[in-house]
């Protein structure tokens, strides 16, 4: 029923009446008790992007994956992909949440907080938050939502993908704010990849309009990149006498099977003040040997616990499985639940 109702009504007064008199306009269908949290879908990483009319295409965007709870109108909740609460860190975006006139809602999107250029800046959110476990709020970060899991008694995971994209691109539209529709892309999804990359964006995402919302990673989703950018755990450091923060050089592992490898290091993409904090965290877990096995590595390092886990852009593998062109993004949250990067065994 919700489905035929979506499609005798897409773009016009039926979904907009969904929204607005959501009780008059879908009368016989059941409630459907709102989740208190909804493992998210996940995009599958890609080498090619896929083709045809069954595919639709957006930006890739760089920043923390947020569900957004509305609950009874007034009553938000910002949960991170791991489950966290982080309502108190995004007041702007459950301010935005507030005002969608709904009673009931779950919104999957993406935090950022956007450059000079307007791109997503992983670097500038981070910041804005404090740094790992930092206790600030990003007041100036902003949600692109693309998705509507829940609406006024309804769950609609059930539904295909370009229903669901329907009813949220009606309930945004016209509000403008921190929240904002993250739009379809009337391009190829080769040209869309081309211009992105051209942009110094991440990369794309391609999604199959006919799919429901699975949670997990099953291939509905799919993430296409013009920059690999993989977490990785820190295993120690190079000091420097000259370097932003004190820091040459970052040790960098990868899971493969049980424990962990070494797969290079990076020393680009810092700031003096993220340069500070990191060292100054690193410092605080040192150990006496590396988590790993650093046969021939320069004796230079300070090894660390391999408590903490940075987003790392590079370019290419070597061919000796080491990471080329690497650069820091910064140091992803123990909420964001970001996978260590995992070699196969």
């Amino acid at each position: 029923m919700v489905r035929r109702v979506l499609r005798a009504g897409l773009g016009g007064d039926t979904v907009k009446g969904a929204l607005t008199r959501p009780n008059d306009a879908l009368p016989d269908l059941f409630h459907d008790p709102m989740p208190d949290r909804v493992e998210p879908c996940l995009a599958l990483l890609a080498s090619k992007v896929p083709a045809g009319p069954d595919w639709a295409y957006e930006v890739k965007w760089d920043g923390y994956r947020l569900a957004v709870h509305v609950e009874l109108g007034a009553n938000v909740r910002v949960v991170t992909r791991g489950g966290h609460d982080w309502t108190h860190r995004f007041p702007s975006i459950v301010a935005g949440a507030k005002r969608l006139g709904v009673d009931t809602a779950i919104l999957d999107g993406e935090a950022v907080v956007l450059d000079e250029m307007g791109r997503a800046d992983f670097g500038a959110l981070q910041r804005a938050l404090g740094g790992r476990g930092g206790k600030r709020n990003a007041g100036e970060a902003m949600l692109y939502a693309f998705d509507l899991l829940y609406l006024d008694g309804h769950d609609l995971r059930r539904m295909e993908q370009v229903e669901r994209r329907a009813l949220l691109s009606h309930l945004l539209s016209g509000l403008g704010g921190p929240i904002r529709f993250s739009e379809d892309i009337a391009a190829t999804g080769a040209e869309l990849l081309d211009t992105a990359c051209e942009m110094g964006l991440e990369g794309i995402i391609a999604k199959s309009r006919r799919a429901p919302y699975r949670s997990g990673r099953g291939g509905e989703w799919l993430k296409i990149k013009c920059v690999q950018s993989e977490s990785f755990v820190i295993i120690g450091y190079e000091p420097s006498t000259v370097a932003l923060g004190g820091i040459g050089r970052l040790a960098l592992a990868a899971r493969k099977g049980d424990g962990l490898v070494y797969v290079g290091g990076v020393g680009t993409g810092f700031t003096q003040a993220s340069a500070t904090a990191l060292r100054n965290q690193m410092d605080s877990l040192a150990t006496p040997k590396p988590a790993v096995s650093m046969q021939g590595r320069r004796q230079t390092y300070r090894w660390i616990a391999p408590a903490l886990v940075a987003e790392i852009a590079f370019r290419a593998w070597t061919d000796d499985g080491k990471l080329r062109h690497a650069s820091f993004k910064g140091l992803r949250e123990e909420a964001d639940e970001a996978a260590v990067y995992e070699i196969p065994a």
